[in-house]
């Protein structure tokens, strides 16, 4: 019989939650005692609801090397854990996929919030893996050949939702691409290369475009708000992205102001799905 390795080192476990984090906690405590209670060191973050907050934990996990274990319910902060872990190389499960995704065949309608992301080693999670991979490597305007792989591309100036929406599809299994439009320059010659259904627009109100960017500049630590946050300029900035859009026909745009993550994306959705139905199988 061979003997256990004893000089492994000790795993780190995060626990993150929105709420009171019992769940995530109750899950580790028992997967613990199927390894005749190991020793694990276990870190609780509890009430976690910024992005801020999950991007310290996120950070720590990194330098622990630990695992994390989530049962966050709120759907942005569930897709920012997922991207973001991705890009940290951090390993994370979201415990709360697989019932979410049962019940929601059984019931035929889909969960108040996105299901999580599990690993489990089946067909499906590869697809999803394979989707959010892609889609974090396509973020912001990284074009590189396999572009026409792409599922969705979502094109629209800065701080109208194309990241976020971005990751909430590719966390439900699309390939999306997004490439922001920049004043005065043309669209990259790329998207030319692509089937043109898989392209939309996003447009937003100009004056919550303006509140969205004076946001982003406070978060960064300073007050030059500049030609980036100036209403004037973005007006002009939102016209240019909509003469932009009337020469390609074959884009439809989506005006995502007021509306919330999930509400666009079952837009998107809709539109992709009717231009490629055999999407809906993935």
């Amino acid at each position: 019989m061979n003997k256990m390795n004893t000089n492994l080192s000790i795993p780190n476990i995060f626990t993150v939650s929105d709420g009171t984090g019992e769940t995530a906690l109750s899950i580790v405590r028992a997967v613990r005692v199927q390894f005749e209670h190991a020793e694990m060191h276990i870190e609780r973050y509890n009430k976690v609801r910024s992005r801020e907050m999950l991007e310290e934990m996120l950070l720590s996990a990194k330098n622990k090397n630990a695992t994390v274990v989530a049962t966050l319910v709120d759907p942005e902060l569930r897709v920012f854990l997922i991207s973001r872990s991705m890009q940290l190389g951090v390993k994370v499960v979201d415990v709360l996929f697989p019932l979410l995704e049962t019940l929601s065949e059984q019931l035929g309608r889909r969960p108040s919030s996105i299901p999580g992301l599990l690993r489990q080693l089946d067909e499906g999670y590869f697809k999803r893996i394979s989707a959010i991979e892609y889609t974090v490597r396509h973020d912001d305007g990284v074009i590189s050949c396999d572009l026409p792989e792409a599922d969705i591309i979502l094109i629209g100036v800065s701080r109208t939702s194309k990241t976020p929406l971005s990751m909430y599809l590719g966390h439900k299994g699309y390939k999306v691409a997004n490439i922001p439009l920049v004043p005065g320059i043309d669209p990259p010659i790329e998207l030319s290369k692509v089937d043109q259904n898989k392209i939309i627009g996003l447009i937003i109100d100009p004056t919550r475009l303006a509140e969205i960017r004076v946001a982003r500049i406070e978060a960064l630590g300073t007050n030059d708000i500049g030609d980036y946050a100036d209403i004037e300029k973005i007006f002009e900035e939102l016209e240019w992205s909509r003469e932009i859009f009337k020469k390609n026909k074959r884009w439809p745009v989506l005006d995502v102001t007021g509306k919330a993550l999930e509400e666009n994306s079952v837009e998107i959705e809709k539109i992709i799905l009717s231009r490629f139905p055999e999407l809906s199988d993935e």
